[in-house]
């Protein structure tokens, strides 16, 4: 168990992790599947509309985790530089769609996207003195037209967020089922979805889906592999990469940074992103 004064919240909300969230003075408000949240750092509260099963997954054993992947000195120095960065257990629907419409797009396009979604589609909900609007439900957003989705500015990602949700509707696509399963079958699952890769499919199963060894590659983690681990990683490039390249660089990634490879990859694109001056929420 996590002691709370542990958690950086705005370095973990800052993560590329959560997109539906805004600082508010001392406090970070955001939504969570049908639920507002209100997190505040000091002193630390973690208030919610509804009944959040352990948003900032308090049950891992950070100690051992962090012991794990701190062997590599890349990894150690990416932890001291975001302490208290954890992992978040978000609600699997919202990140399935939020990760869908991060195709080809910045962190500011997507937290845009979803805010349309949710005005359009979401209910509006007061908590505390906030008022928002919640994540779509499933079958809202499975009987939307496509000229609604259109309205969202989702772009080409409007098939994809139709495809998607109709998939969960019909229980194509069962996220607790998923999360039993073990990474590979779970990943298989969801790549089964039109407009799911490996790369979205990796998200989803590490912020969603308890999938603690998926490491999500993309342009920036190939271009963290170039700088650090070159010597380790052979074959990587900043090329895009085709479906097997990714799955074999994949296992490589996971065999180099063990069962908790998730975490050393969530830390290590923190550090990046921080040290290129790039933007978050």
């Amino acid at each position: 168990m996590q002691k709370t004064d542990s958690i950086n919240i705005e370095t973990t909300i800052n993560s590329g992790q959560v997109f539906l969230w805004n600082k508010i003075g001392e406090q970070w408000v955001g939504i969570d599947g049908q639920d507002i949240m209100i997190l505040r750092q000091k002193p630390y509260s973690l208030k919610s509309s509804g009944n959040i099963d352990n948003f900032l997954r308090r049950d891992d054993n950070l100690e051992k985790i962090l012991k794990n992947i701190s062997t590599d000195r890349t990894v150690r120095d990416a932890i001291k530089q975001s302490s208290g960065l954890r992992l978040i257990r978000q609600d699997p629907f919202q990140c399935y769609i939020s990760f869908i419409c991060s195709s080809n797009s910045s962190i500011q396009n997507i937290k845009s996207m979803l805010e349309n979604l949710c005005r359009k589609f979401g209910v509006k909900k007061e908590f505390g003195k906030y008022q928002l609007h919640t994540f779509p439900r499933v079958e809202t957003l499975a009987n939307a037209t496509m000229n609604e989705l259109l309205d969202c500015r989702l772009g080409f990602r409007a098939k994809y967020v139709k495809e998607a949700s109709l998939a969960v509707n019909s229980n194509k696509i069962d996220f607790k089922e998923l999360r039993k399963l073990d990474y590979q079958t779970a990943i298989r699952s969801l790549k089964n979805i039109l407009g799911i890769g490996n790369k979205v499919a990796d998200c989803i199963a590490l912020f969603s889906l308890d999938k603690l060894e998926a490491f999500p590659i993309d342009r920036w983690t190939q271009r963290i592999l170039l700088k650090y681990y070159k010597d380790i990683f052979c074959d990587v490039s900043e090329k895009p990469l085709t479906e097997k390249k990714y799955e074999k660089l994949h296992d490589d990634i996971v065999k180099y940074f063990g069962p908790y490879a998730g975490y050393s990859q969530q830390f290590l694109f923190k550090m990046e992103r921080d040290l290129n001056k790039k933007s978050w929420l």
